[in-house]
């Protein structure tokens, strides 16, 4: 009897926070007007480094490469460990948004089209110093 509670129970929760996770694209994540984001900062969590594009051309040509990449919910959203890249959106000098290429807002996700080597290509042919 007890097993069966704690069985609903547990199910119940999963089935309860699994809502609410929808396929989306970084357009629909984002809040405001992404065409106004005036500064990128992409961090390399293999390195350490990051690259901070001001320039409103190569934002534009970075968000137009990846704002429609489809973030499909994993169906495991257990803690991880560790990530590629990370990227923060600003407009003006506020942060608007943060996200990695497997996580957005604490929850995982896996990308259609993959993202990271789109990422990984930009952000090693930018010709921007890492910092």
């Amino acid at each position: 009897m007890k097993r069966s509670v704690v069985f609903i129970i547990v199910f119940s929760f999963v089935i309860l926070t699994g809502c609410g996770l929808e396929k989306k694209t970084l357009t629909q994540f984002y809040d405001g007007d992404i065409n106004k984001v005036s500064k990128v900062i992409i961090f390399d969590g293999n390195t350490g480094y990051k690259k901070t594009i001001k320039d409103n051309k190569i934002i534009e040509s970075f968000l137009n490469e990846i704002k429609d990449i489809k973030f499909i919910p994993d169906e495991k959203q257990e803690p991880r460990d560790g990530f590629n890249y990370s990227i923060t959106l600003y407009e003006d000098e506020k942060e608007t948004f943060q996200f990695g290429l497997t996580q957005v807002n604490d929850h995982y996700y896996h990308t259609e089209p993959e993202i990271f080597p789109i990422v990984d290509n930009f952000y090693t042919n930018l010709d921007i110093k890492e910092e």
